[in-house]
């Protein structure tokens, strides 16, 4: 039952609802969470246990961390200020040392589900001979959603460390903070503070919000159904058979991967945000018009907001403000220059949080050179920066003109494709020789001989893929000047709105890719 489902749009959540509103305001959250729970199961039977597990384990870590504050309170009442230092040295340690016996636990349950057989593959290849053979992990499946709450829960664990939010004395709000349903296959990852002041309300169903809810969903649903599965028929016949095409037409499909992947991601995010809308719950946004960004660091900013805003919180800063970075700012400073300083920095923070990216996606050689390969872009722009700063200067270039953001754009378009190829391929050797042939066999008569329509895909397939892509684009566009485009919804005429309206709906139930010859697509970040 995914989010795209008949049964989810038009049963689950419309049970749920009714549920929602039949209970008592003080019963609703736990309301939200049996559902919760049952689509859970729904989706992933008996392995729910590894979200309960995981839940139990958060709810106790934060418990003991807040009881460690206590007794650290009163353990410094009446004490000079000499002693208190000591004695908050001490139980920073012990909470320090609590903390990381949750993450481990956490990340050595995802390790092994997640990563066991990839490393004892490598590992025994490497030394020539079978490691650990016999104790492999076929047996256990893994969980749905497993890489989105695990990180939730870090988060909330590291969160009550540092003191920046108070645990939860309830269970059930920590098990609602994790396994919410919209949000437990696909994300987005929330931090605590992102979705407390509405998660646990409990107030009534409003109009608007159920109004405004399902328009986003249904938004999602023309972006998936309409645009992302129809591109799924050509990408994957192209990325399954990439011996049998080389040049214009793996090109084509590397740019149809990236529409695919966007319009999924981005569609299912519109459906998981709206589903939340409908109990007037705020979601985190998760994408920001990534293909309007200028460069690598400003597209992660704009894609997969809240995974790069997890790994900035709890990877960068930690690294950033660790004794090896301030010792290494001290020596650079006096040795090496302000940019080198800067850029071993940035080296030194930046290289485990792509390193993570990589292996956060899943355990395939493909994923960590996505990784290394952001990495290394991002690190060449802070290395050129003085230079390029230098001859846009000299040249009288203004960096702000629409020409020369056009130009940073298109590069950034190219820099996404060729990445998004890697990702998608079948491994790192396949995506190489994908690579390989797109730049030696290239022949642009294949895009008009017929080829295309070859891949699954017929002219009307391409026309209404175009011309969806061409209303995102328009809606992506207004968003990014700033304009609302819900509140210039709302100024309609009512006629007028409900008209847009039912024409969304229409519109899905007319031109999305359903019937002979399509298959229902598997949600993409799901797997991860």
């Amino acid at each position: 039952m995914g989010y795209h489902s008949i049964i989810y749009i038009f049963l689950f959540l419309p049970v749920c609802l009714l549920a929602y509103q039949l209970a008592p305001e003080k019963w609703r959250g736990r309301v939200l969470l049996a559902f919760s729970w049952i689509f859970f199961y729904l989706l992933s039977g008996k392995l729910l246990v590894y979200l309960l597990g995981t839940t139990l384990l958060t709810h106790c870590i934060g418990i003991w961390l807040t009881l460690l504050k206590t007794e650290e309170a009163k353990a410094v009442e009446g004490m000079d200020r000499k002693q208190k230092k000591v004695i908050k040295a001490e139980y920073q340690k012990k909470g320090r040392r609590v903390l990381i016996l949750g993450i481990l636990i956490l990340l050595g349950v995802l390790g092994y589900l997640k990563y066991f057989d990839f490393f004892t593959t490598n590992l025994s290849y490497l030394f020539g001979h079978p490691v650990l053979e016999g104790w492999r992990p076929e047996k256990l499946l893994m969980p749905i959603g497993i890489s989105f709450y695990t990180l939730q829960a870090i988060g909330y664990m590291t969160d009550v460390y540092w003191g920046t939010i108070q645990a939860e004395t309830e269970i059930w709000r920590t098990a609602l903070f994790l396994g919410f349903f919209p949000q437990i296959m696909e994300g987005p990852i929330a931090r605590y503070s992102d979705v407390a002041d509405t998660l646990y309300t409990g107030k009534p169903l409003e109009y608007r919000n159920v109004v405004d809810g399902y328009v986003r969903i249904f938004w999602g649903l023309f972006k998936k159904m309409v645009i992302a599965d129809r591109m799924a028929l050509m990408v994957n016949q192209v990325f399954d058979h990439y011996a049998d095409y080389h040049g214009a037409v793996i090109l084509a499909a590397a740019i149809g991967y990236v529409i695919q992947l966007y319009m999924e991601f981005s569609g299912c995010m519109d459906i998981i945000i709206g589903s939340g809308k409908l109990f007037g719950i705020c979601l985190p946004e998760n994408f920001r018009q990534p293909f309007c960004a200028k460069n690598p660091s400003e597209f992660w900013r704009r894609w997969h907001i809240t995974l790069g805003a997890w790994f900035k919180a709890y990877i960068f800063y930690p690294v950033s403000v660790s004794g090896l970075v301030k010792k290494w700012n001290q020596y650079g400073r006096k040795h090496c220059g302000k940019h080198i300083t800067r850029l071993v920095t940035s080296a030194i923070a930046l290289f485990p949080v792509w390193v993570a990216n990589g292996v956060w996606h899943g355990a395939q050689w493909n994923y960590i050179f996505y990784g290394m390969y952001y990495f290394v872009l991002i690190m060449l722009g802070i290395a050129v920066e003085p230079v390029r700063d230098h001859i846009l200067e000299a040249c009288h270039i203004d960096p702000e003109t629409k020409i020369w953001r056009t130009i940073q754009i298109a590069k950034t378009w190219v820099i996404i494709v060729v990445g998004e190829l890697f990702f998608r391929a079948n491994g790192l050797k396949a995506g190489w020789y994908m690579f390989c042939s797109m730049i030696k066999n290239f022949d642009m008569g294949q895009l008009t001989d017929g080829t295309l329509y070859t891949l699954g895909l017929e002219r009307a397939d391409y026309l209404a893929v175009i011309v969806g892509c061409l209303i995102v684009g328009v809606i992506g566009s207004m968003k990014e000047r700033g304009i609302s485009v819900q509140k210039k919804m709302g100024e309609l005429a009512v006629p007028v709105r409900w008209g847009l309206y039912y024409a969304l709906v229409i519109g899905i139930l007319i031109f999305a890719a359903y019937g002979d010859g399509y298959q229902i697509q598997d949600l993409i970040y799901a797997g991860f």
